[in-house]
């Protein structure tokens, strides 16, 4: 795997695995470009996260359970509270999964 494929599980990702798997069975597009399509999704995803993402972002909550396995974490919190700047929203359930993006190979 050349890239992390967690974003297809955001609602972007679904929506564009929808319409893929969609063209795919209609004809419109052979299986080898959408998966290329996908590849990109990943990549993009990534570079804009880094790149584009400049808002901070504090969470406070109670730590339900927590995992590493293969160098991702995986938290889940409830009665979670996040902080952007000085809007704060208040989560009952949050998942959050944590890649170390320096073990992609460029």
């Amino acid at each position: 795997m050349a890239t992390f494929e967690i974003y297809r599980k955001s609602s972007i990702g679904a929506c564009l695995i929808d319409a893929l798997d969609e063209m795919v069975l209609s004809g419109t597009l052979s299986p080898e470009v959408a998966y290329k399509v996908l590849v990109q999704f990943d990549k993009s995803m990534k570079d804009a996260l880094e790149t584009r993402a400049k808002r901070m972002v504090s969470m406070k909550g109670h730590l339900h359970t927590y995992r590493f396995c293969d160098h991702v974490w995986t938290f889940n919190l409830q009665d979670a509270v996040f902080k952007i700047g000085k809007t704060e929203e208040q989560i009952r359930r949050v998942k959050i999964v944590a890649c170390d993006s320096k073990l992609l190979p460029e």
